[in-house]
């Protein structure tokens, strides 16, 4: 907590507040992205969703569009949906209690005790991933941090070193500890307030702990897209819900033989001929996804509607719209 006080991280734009509306975003927006990705975000989510209300009545299009880039999407429409309950449920006033943000989507037992630690002083345990590799490294705790008994350890470990008092210094200085100092590669061990206990340390095992997820191969699935140009616009369709990048704007997947026989069925495109493009990769947390896209010149239209759940957009419109990376990164390169 002394060392938080000199060395930890003070000046971020989440902090010096207790309003928990704005810690609960940060929270969520930081869940798996570090903390250089997520300050512009932040910004300009608070800019346009000031407080909780606001976020509600915003349509899930729009805060996709805001979220576009940060990835992990179901965080985003976890966020929203809890938005609206709060509204529903708690007349507007986010929960006080960790137990009761628990009951909303998105809001597990880690971010609910930061949350409610952070805004209302309330004591309790934190377990992060930079949490878990502190106390593993600390206290020489050996296997996969996410393994079931594992967790439960460090859960009870983490629930012991609770100080009696300053609930939100100490809930700081260990995320500021493992995020700049026990980093998971080229930790700082010299700048470590605590590295006189550190049995990893004193072992020589910090570099074995903690330790990693048993490897288990990556499936590489292939997916072609349908790239539709007409009249300097491009056609895009909204992804389902369920599944990647779910509410999110793509290029059309094309799985059949016959590209001009899909792109009339579907799409009522008539196309002068298609070109393909070099394929790319892009890694998901448990798969690598090949894509192919392939270039298709509309030349009629059957209908200038076009069909529910896909649009036509110039292309500078379709980078702005709520699209995932790989999407945004192929529009520039067209």
């Amino acid at each position: 907590m002394a060392w938080q006080r000199q060395h930890g991280r003070h000046d971020l734009p989440w902090q010096g507040t207790k309003d928990p509306y704005r810690i609960w975003v940060s929270e969520i927006m930081l869940q798996q992205t570090q903390v250089g990705a997520v300050t512009g975000y932040f910004e300009r989510f608070m800019q346009r969703f000031p407080e909780v209300k606001s976020l509600a009545e915003a349509s899930e299009e729009e805060v996709l569009r805001l979220w576009s880039g940060l990835g992990y999407y179901a965080r985003a429409r976890n966020l929203h949906k809890a938005a609206r309950m709060i509204m529903e449920n708690h007349k507007g006033s986010f929960p006080r209690s960790a137990e009761e943000m628990c009951e909303l989507p998105g809001i597990g037992r880690s971010t609910a005790a930061a949350i409610a630690a952070f805004a209302f002083g309330e004591h309790g345990a934190i377990l992060d991933g930079n949490v878990k590799r502190v106390l593993a490294r600390q206290f020489g705790i050996d296997g996969f941090p996410g393994a079931a008994k594992v967790e439960a350890q460090l859960w009870a470990l983490a629930a012991d070193l609770l100080p009696a008092a300053e609930i939100e210094v100490y809930t700081q200085g260990l995320m500021d500890l493992g995020a700049t100092v026990c980093t998971r590669s080229k930790p700082q061990c010299v700048a470590c307030p605590v590295s006189k206990g550190c049995v990893a340390l004193h072992t020589g095992r910090v570099r074995e702990l903690p330790s990693p997820r048993p490897k288990k191969a990556h499936p590489t699935r292939q997916a072609t897209w349908l790239v539709l140009w007409h009249g300097g616009q491009v056609l895009l369709e909204r992804r389902p819900s369920a599944g990647i990048w779910g509410g999110l704007w793509s290029f059309p997947e094309f799985d059949g033989r016959d590209v001009a026989q899909e792109c009339l069925i579907r799409f009522g495109c008539v196309i002068s001929g298609h070109r393909e493009m070099p394929s790319f990769a892009h890694g998901f947390t448990h798969f690598r996804l090949e894509i192919s896209p392939l270039v298709c010149d509309v030349r009629t239209l059957e209908s200038r509607t076009a069909s529910p759940g896909s649009l036509w957009l110039a292309p500078d419109a379709a980078i702005a719209a709520a699209v995932p990376t790989p999407v945004r990164n192929l529009l520039r390169r067209l």
